[in-house]
């Protein structure tokens, strides 16, 4: 890289050298806090290394980390820039993820519960949730754009744990979406918390993303060549499928009835 080009965020991840600092206690794998730096730049990340990995049952094939760099790849390739940047590379325990650390915004509020019965405005309602013995509630997520481009996001790469841990709003306004491990399965295992617009009409512009996606997708494309680096032929053909069934119906998708429609814990 010459001098003059600016150093992305991408290439930081890519090139810079990992020191650890910590670890992410309550994940399920092993996660790890990191700084990355290179050439005067530094910045927070998270480094999850493959060796870190529980092995699942129902993805026998490629790696967790695999496919959350497939899922930032989707990102881009919408244009939305939902996941933060994401590389596979080596690190100090071996090959690995490793993504941009992104700060919450701790006074956003995406989901809430309501009693009232009905989600008051602004607001879409998923379904009732227990809250105590005797005492159900209604769980809603917010209306907004950036969630709902998340939500055809995740029907295009089958995200099977949505959970509201892993909305990440900032205080810019943006939002992001992290820990894609389990999607891009070839059934149907969609289960999010995102389900306030089922079944109702794709945005104009949710439409035009998936046309161009489509496009993108074609065997030979360079993102359909970083793809098959990163998932196998047939969750690569599913993913094309999905896509012409979104854009077959022009609606978001419904719980299938096959697959638990919202994670657990749903935190």
């Amino acid at each position: 890289m010459s001098s003059h080009q600016a150093l992305t965020a991408v290439d930081l991840l890519r090139l810079g050298e990992l020191t650890v600092r910590g670890q992410v206690r309550e994940a399920s794998n092993a996660v790890l806090f990191c700084s990355v730096a290179y050439a005067g730049e530094e910045a927070a990340c998270v480094y999850k290394p493959v060796a870190g990995e529980r092995p699942l049952w129902d993805f026998p094939d490629g790696t967790l980390a695999q496919r959350e760099v497939a899922a930032y790849e989707l990102s881009e390739a919408t244009g939305w820039g939902l996941v933060p940047p994401t590389v596979l590379r080596d690190g100090p325990y071996g090959e690995g993820m490793v993504q941009l650390w992104v700060e919450a915004d701790p006074g956003a509020a995406l989901l809430a519960l309501v009693e009232e019965g009905e989600p008051g405005e602004g607001w879409k309602a998923v379904g009732p949730a227990q809250i105590a013995e005797d005492r159900t509630a209604l769980l809603v997520h917010a209306d907004t754009p950036q969630l709902r481009r998340l939500a055809v996001l995740d029907a295009v790469i089958n995200n099977g744990d949505r959970k509201g841990g892993h909305l990440l709003p900032t205080q810019d306004g943006r939002l992001y979406g992290i820990d894609h491990g389990v999607s891009f399965h070839v059934e149907d295992k969609l289960r999010t918390l995102l389900w306030g617009w089922a079944g109702e009409e794709l945005t104009e512009e949710a439409a035009a993303v998936l046309e161009a996606l489509d496009g993108r997708l074609a065997p030979g494309t360079p993102l359909a060549e970083r793809l098959a680096g990163l998932l196998t032929a047939a969750e690569v053909d599913a993913l094309r499928q999905r896509v012409a069934v979104l854009r077959g119906t022009g609606r978001h998708p419904v719980p299938s009835g096959q697959w638990p429609a919202i994670p657990w814990p749903p935190v």
